[in-house]
């Protein structure tokens, strides 16, 4: 299985698929390497992409201290990767809070981002998102329910047990509620939405970006937090898919891919 260390001695698990120009995708809060199934398949035929957990999401390590969990390590991971995997400079993709961090290294970074596709991310609202703040582990029955309105969404291209078998079985892992609990704690402290919000940085950032949205997203709402990044980056491409919600690269994956396609390559 293979892992990469980052300079605080945390162990990241990794997948990558293709050749040619580096692609890092990073996931959303409740996703993981999986949720770039369908990305990894159709980008990994043009570039060599490149998918890891964050920390705190097995079989990635999970941290024990809190402070291991800010945004500033999580940012300072996508670059642990690179330098890991002896990469420059890489095009990257987001989504959600994938996108938040994503844009915290576009603004601190830029040099080491070739482009960036931001999906649906976060950083723009200082108020923490309740369904974060009340979470509880769900139940199988549950989670199928999630994973079967994305499995119809795409078509058939992805099916309701495929999807919710892993984080099913996540539910028993041992330290994953933990490292889990750790992440959401940090993510929904007003102080971290504050220190981190992105508002302030969108104007500084020059890497060529694409934005995509849900128009139905109910988490990072497309006027409260689309929108603002989109006006906010100089220069930034704005996508917005109709009949979506927050979960874009599961819900339009085939459009989505061919979009993202079409932005690394212009």
């Amino acid at each position: 299985m293979p892992h990469l260390t980052t300079d605080d001695k945390v162990k990241l698990y990794y997948e990558e698929t293709g050749t040619g120009t580096p692609v890092v995708f990073v996931h959303e809060f409740a996703g993981d390497v999986r949720s770039w199934e369908p990305q990894l398949r159709e980008l990994g035929r043009t570039y060599r992409c490149i998918a890891y957990n964050a920390r705190g999401y097995p079989p990635s390590d999970v941290p024990g201290e809190v402070q291991f969990y800010s945004q500033e390590r999580a940012r300072d991971d996508i670059r642990a990767v690179l330098d890991a995997l002896k990469i420059d400079k890489a095009h990257v993709v987001g989504h959600s809070m994938g996108g938040w961090i994503l844009t915290l290294l576009c603004y601190e970074s830029p040099n080491r981002v070739r482009k960036a596709v931001n999906v649906a991310g976060g950083g723009t609202a200082i108020r923490p998102l309740q369904n974060m703040v009340e979470f509880k582990v769900p139940a199988p029955d549950q989670i199928r329910q999630h994973y079967a309105r994305l499995a119809a969404a795409s078509g058939g291209v992805l099916e309701v047990e495929d999807l919710a078998a892993p984080y099913i079985a996540k539910r028993d892992l041992p330290g994953h509620a933990e490292g889990f609990a750790k992440v959401m704690r940090h993510m929904t402290n007003p102080l971290t939405r504050q220190r981190y919000n992105t508002l302030r940085r969108l104007p500084f950032i020059t890497v060529p970006t694409l934005v995509v949205w849900g128009r139905e997203d109910p988490v990072n709402s497309l006027e409260e937090v689309g929108m603002p990044t989109a006006n906010g980056i100089p220069g930034a491409k704005l996508i917005v898919y109709d009949n979506t919600g927050h979960s874009v690269p599961w819900e339009q994956p085939e459009r989505f891919s061919r979009d993202v396609l079409a932005f690394l390559t212009s």
